[in-house]
């Protein structure tokens, strides 16, 4: 095994256009967030270069069959794993995060591409009778997918910046589609790294070409460009927001924000819950749309929980990324942690207890347990992507746990620790989420499973390899006389 303290070499990286390697005179410092070492750069695109890369994947017409897509898909899969630590070490010098939680993203990509390698294999068409009423006919419809017309424009976070890549490239180049993607400035190396690993593993470079930068040098080229004809968008409700606003006519796929709650009723096993909402708040620094980002407590058992909770993040070790014993890492800059860092102290000049934590240190925030928090606050109205751990108390009555669950702008996932049936039906049924796990964090899910969430969590469009699969095709009908 690599040594986890041996970081990358510096990377002066170019775009990828069309598999040609493009610099540009302006470029954007990667910076690691830990020790605010540069550890590449990357060239700052302009609105042409975004223009050229639309332009050289509309003009190439992907013709690879079933078998050689499930061919390059599974071969991206295999070299992922063998560069599994090759890939961590990246995440963790531009990303902060530590060791074990970047080993453990890079195996999450070998299911995203070796599940979409699977389903690629497997025909999604389907067939209807027509003799079915007394208008009906001796005829059948049949359904096939097809590729979109134009390219799909992808633009990916930093939160993971392999796995979420992952997750718009596999479907994409299992369905045949042609791709432009912009990873966030804050995390373009693994992407890039990621690119070059489908180019040796098969991809016409034509399907692919990767653009770095940010807004301020290339505008809105990836959301209003006219050969794009889906733009999937992961990210913050406010650039959501834009995207759809200024892309017109054109399909959009967000994955925005979450706040999700991690509910604990009276009868819930409070040694287990303890561990899922400490588990769920902190692990990727906090920095999951899916993570824990409030526990919603009944008074009841409150206090009793409040402890096990402490006990169990006194146990987490905080600091150098690269350290293999290291738990949690840094959030992505120091602006963020300085965010946290004052909507902890405003809830608690709001009557909240801090019963865990350490000072801030740069970009390094500890795992911070605060206790009576105000459901309506900042520090969980609005979406806190780092590791604090917030406990709020609510009356021991399940409409209003389900009222303040409700009470944000966020529905993307949510944790339910309890074991009665009844509860659990008005949980799936009441809570305005996408997902409802019991006894599991709100981010629990497979790479295949459908994910995303309802209001200023996203348009309800599903993510996962088979609904994005679904997503990024056009369904044509064909029928034909069939006597039976």
């Amino acid at each position: 095994m690599m040594n986890a303290n041996v970081k990358p070499p510096f990377r002066k990286e170019s775009m990828r256009i069309a598999g040609r390697l493009v610099q540009t005179d302006d470029i954007v410092e990667v910076k690691n967030p830990y020790d605010n070492s540069v550890v590449g750069t990357v060239p700052a695109a302009r609105a042409e270069h975004v223009r050229e890369a639309f332009a050289k994947a509309k003009a190439f017409k992907p013709t690879l069959t079933r078998y050689e897509r499930q061919q390059i898909l599974q071969k991206t899969a295999e070299l992922l794993r063998d560069r599994k630590e090759e890939f961590a070490r990246l995440i963790t010098a531009e990303a902060g995060l530590c060791w074990k939680d970047s080993l453990y993203e890079a195996s999450r990509a070998y299911d995203v591409w070796s599940f979409a390698a699977q389903l690629t294999i497997k025909d999604d068409g389907e067939i209807y009778s027509c003799d079915i009423s007394p208008n009906g006919k001796a005829r059948k419809i049949f359904t096939t997918r097809l590729p979109l017309l134009g390219v799909i424009s992808a633009i990916t976070p930093f939160n993971h910046p392999l796995n979420m890549v992952s997750h718009k490239l596999a479907p994409a180049i299992a369905t045949n589609n042609r791709l432009v993607l912009k990873p966030t400035e804050l995390t373009p190396l693994t992407a890039l790294a990621l690119a070059d690993v489908l180019y040796e593993a098969g991809l016409p470079p034509e399907m692919l070409s990767v653009v770095t930068g940010n807004p301020s040098t290339m505008g809105d080229a990836m959301i209003t460009d006219p050969d794009a004809d889906l733009v999937t968008f992961t990210g913050s409700v406010r650039v959501g927001k834009h995207i759809a606003k200024t892309a017109g006519y054109k399909r959009i796929v967000l994955e925005l924000g979450g706040n999700d709650p991690l509910i604990v009723m009276e009868d819930a096993d409070l040694d287990k819950a303890a561990e899922l909402a400490v588990t769920g708040a902190t692990k990727n620094s906090g920095q999951r749309c899916t993570a824990v980002k409030r526990i919603l407590v009944v008074e009841s058992v409150a206090d009793e929980f409040s402890k096990l909770v402490v006990e169990k993040a006194k146990k987490l070790k905080c600091g150098d990324p690269m350290d293999p014993a290291t738990d949690v890492g840094t959030v992505i800059n120091e602006r963020s942690a300085i965010q946290f860092e004052g909507r902890v102290n405003d809830a608690v000049a709001k009557g909240a207890e801090v019963l865990h934590g350490a000072p801030r240190r740069g970009a390094l925030f500890a795992p911070t347990v605060v206790d009576h928090v105000p459901y309506d606050c900042e520090l969980v109205h609005e979406e806190t992507f780092g590791p604090v751990i917030p406990i709020v108390r609510c009356p021991n009555d399940i409409a209003e746990v389900i009222r303040i669950s409700n009470s944000t702008e966020y529905g993307l996932s949510s944790g339910v620790c309890t074991n009665r049936l009844d509860y659990v039906s008005r949980f799936v049924a009441e809570l305005e989420v996408g997902t409802v796990n019991v006894w599991e964090v709100p981010g629990y899910r497979i790479e295949m499973s459908p994910f995303g969430g309802i209001k200023d969590s996203g348009l309800g469009y599903k993510e996962g390899v088979v609904e994005a699969m679904k997503s990024f095709t056009n369904v044509r009908t064909w029928s034909m006389p069939w006597t039976a």
